[in-house]
């Protein structure tokens, strides 16, 4: 027979959180959205100047590099970041373990107190989450740093760069696949569908309200490749 904590266990076991993928998914969905956007927006500006189908092309792969890049080295820089501030104030607690470890313990029997927990109990339950490993214990209750929000700055540059570089392909296949005149139509309606199905796909994982996001997303392409269209034609009339 099972017992109830096995049955306990086994259900939690079972469970899926949207949370857990916050690490991944916000540096996918917007290295992809960027793909897509700064991509196909470049390709819009440049063929709206009145370039060649090899210019227009050049420029596209030139924008996926070096988008791939900055993407990938921006969010490393940012999360490891992120990192080195979870290190230093985990350093900084376990050196405050080791200097007051009773202190440091009323501690974290007031946070549970806090949050509802009778003080006798609170006690209790500080000492029990203590007793395996403590500083894991007053990183998730005192410093708000867990495995599923801890920092992983390699994790982050490489997601990013992979999405930004499968979004700006992309656009880029327009380019190949129709004729320069048109390329404006062709990369507007591939971008915005391709975006469409990407604000879903992010809503779908992360749990949240499909249309949103799919507008979201949506408008604020429209309007980057609107604006660098205008940019485009500008220069062409300019230069004619």
């Amino acid at each position: 027979m099972t017992s109830p904590r096995h049955a306990i266990s086994a259900a939690m076991h079972k469970e899926t959180h949207f949370v857990t993928r916050i690490g991944w998914l916000r540096a996918a969905v917007m290295g992809a959205n960027d793909g897509i956007v700064s991509t196909s927006s470049l390709i819009i500006g440049v063929a709206a100047a009145g370039s060649s189908q090899p210019q227009i092309l050049l420029a596209g792969v030139a924008g996926l590099i070096a988008g791939a890049m900055s993407m990938a080295a921006g969010e490393y820089v940012s999360v490891s970041s992120q990192s080195d501030s979870e290190n230093a104030d985990l350093a900084r607690e376990k050196a405050e373990l080791e200097a007051d470890p009773a202190g440091e313990l009323q501690e974290l029997a007031g946070l549970y107190a806090a949050r509802g927990i009778s003080p006798d109990l609170a006690m209790e339950v500080a000492k029990e989450l203590t007793a395996k490993d403590v500083l894991q214990a007053h990183a998730r209750d005192e410093l708000g740093i867990t495995d599923l929000s801890k920092a992983r700055p390699v994790q982050a540059a490489l997601a990013s760069a992979a999405t930004f570089s499968t979004g700006a392909a992309l656009p880029l296949a327009a380019v190949v696949l129709v004729a320069q005149p048109d390329i404006i139509a062709a990369t507007t309606i591939a971008s915005v569908l391709v975006l469409a199905m990407l604000g879903y796909v992010s809503a779908k994982t992360g749990g949240a309200p499909v249309g949103r996001a799919i507008t979201r997303v949506t408008l604020w392409g429209a309007a980057a490749m609107a604006a660098t269209a205008g940019v485009g034609w500008l220069f062409d009339v300019a230069m004619s």
